[in-house]
């Protein structure tokens, strides 16, 4: 079971890409990962999350800080 900073993490990466206008295939091309792979990350129902190389990757093509992903308080 994904822990609630993994859920945050995860939320805050979607919401940064649906503003940016990019579709989980998009940033799949990007990142050079599998759509799959987006696809359950973002889904949730496959206990399956981003590791800090992958948010290291995905902020640079979000054009954001790692720190964007991240809540201002400890969970």
């Amino acid at each position: 079971m994904l822990h609630p900073i993994d859920k945050y993490v995860i939320q805050k990466v979607k919401e940064m890409r649906l503003k940016k206008g990019l579709s989980q295939s998009q940033l799949s091309f990007e990142l050079d990962l599998s759509n799959s792979l987006i696809s359950k990350v973002e889904s949730g129902k496959y206990n399956k999350k981003y590791n800090i190389y992958h948010l290291n990757e995905i902020a640079k093509v979000l054009d954001c800080s790692l720190s964007d992903f991240l809540p201002k308080k400890p969970m």
